[in-house]
């Protein structure tokens, strides 16, 4: 027997907005793909403020099987607020993150925590393999989003998921981590430690639709960059430079170039370049608003979530 090998409840992770038809089957493909494998196991649901049954079935669910653990939030926080509550309240000495529509596979975790134990890594991602059916359209925002990311602070998220085992030292970076509006994808790629990769292939979802729009995504990509990286910032001096050359080449222009002082080109010309000039400078003015306005979001100190409900004393 290894001595060294690495044991200890897992934790596992669902947040649910409206999933109140995929519950019962995610609760059963889990025990279905750990039993088999004798991983100690608790599963933590978050409802994040839904709107139909998701905590009724909840509460049925962690009837029946006392693994299961319910949470439900005063309101929609989203996502990232939904995960945070459930890492914030794991009992586990690892936990993993995964979707309440089985869209990652919940025999992949027992492969994850297979590799955990060995030691080998405190960090254990699920990496995709195939990315499922997307719109031509999702495909090419997500690419552009991780090239942006990637080019502006160096994470590469490229086919990375929510879907990752963590260990116990891991999760307690993570809650010191003192900021209200997270990214856990970057968060927990930023925090280093060993990490190891294990490919899936994501599933259709089992019932319902995907709760990102495109208006959700464009959010998400750009509070997710500012979260990371203020090259956006840097973008406003760049532009500045580039303004005064252009302003200096310009009056050089108009100085030596011989032209009618009513031509109606030049003055066009000029008008173009001016307002040009203003639309950058607004640009720069709105990034530097967005950067304030999540310092003011951060100074403001509030819960990332607010827990209204639970199905244990905890």
């Amino acid at each position: 027997m290894d001595t060294n090998k690495r044991t200890g409840l897992l934790s596992i992770i669902a947040p649910a907005m409206n999933e109140e038809g995929n519950l019962p089957a995610l609760v059963a493909a889990i025990a279905a793909a750990l039993d088999p494998h004798k991983i100690p196991y608790e599963l933590i649901i978050v409802d994040d403020g839904s709107s139909d049954r998701t905590w009724e079935v909840i509460c049925e669910q962690a009837k029946r099987d006392a693994r299961v653990r319910g949470l439900k939030l005063s309101r929609n926080f989203g996502k990232e607020g939904a995960m945070f509550a459930g890492l914030d309240n794991v009992r586990g000495e690892c936990a993993v993150i995964i979707d309440a529509d089985l869209q990652f596979p919940p025999e992949t975790i027992a492969e994850m925590y297979a590799v955990w134990q060995t030691g080998v890594a405190d960090i254990v991602e699920g990496k995709k393999r195939t990315r499922g059916k997307e719109s031509l359209v999702y495909k090419l925002f997500t690419k552009a989003f991780y090239g942006m990311l990637k080019g502006m602070s160096g994470i590469d998220l490229n086919n990375a998921s929510d879907f990752k085992l963590m260990d116990r030292k891991v999760l307690d970076t993570l809650a010191e981590m003192p900021e209200r509006q997270t990214f856990f994808r970057g968060m927990s790629s930023w925090v280093g430690f060993t990490t190891e990769h294990v490919l899936f292939d994501v599933r259709e979802r089992t019932e319902g639709k995907s709760k990102f729009s495109p208006k959700k995504l464009v959010k998400f990509a750009i509070s997710s960059i500012s979260a990371f990286t203020d090259a956006p910032m840097q973008l406003t001096t760049v532009f500045g430079f580039l303004s005064c050359f252009l302003a200096v080449a310009l009056g050089i222009f108009t100085i030596f170039f011989p032209f009618a002082r009513e031509s109606v080109e030049i003055l066009c010309a000029v008008l173009s370049v001016m307002v040009f000039f203003f639309g950058v400078v607004l640009i720069a003015l709105g990034i530097i608003g967005y950067y304030l306005a999540r310092i003011y979001g951060e100074l403001k100190n509030r819960p990332r979530f607010i827990i209204s409900n639970r199905t244990d004393d905890r």
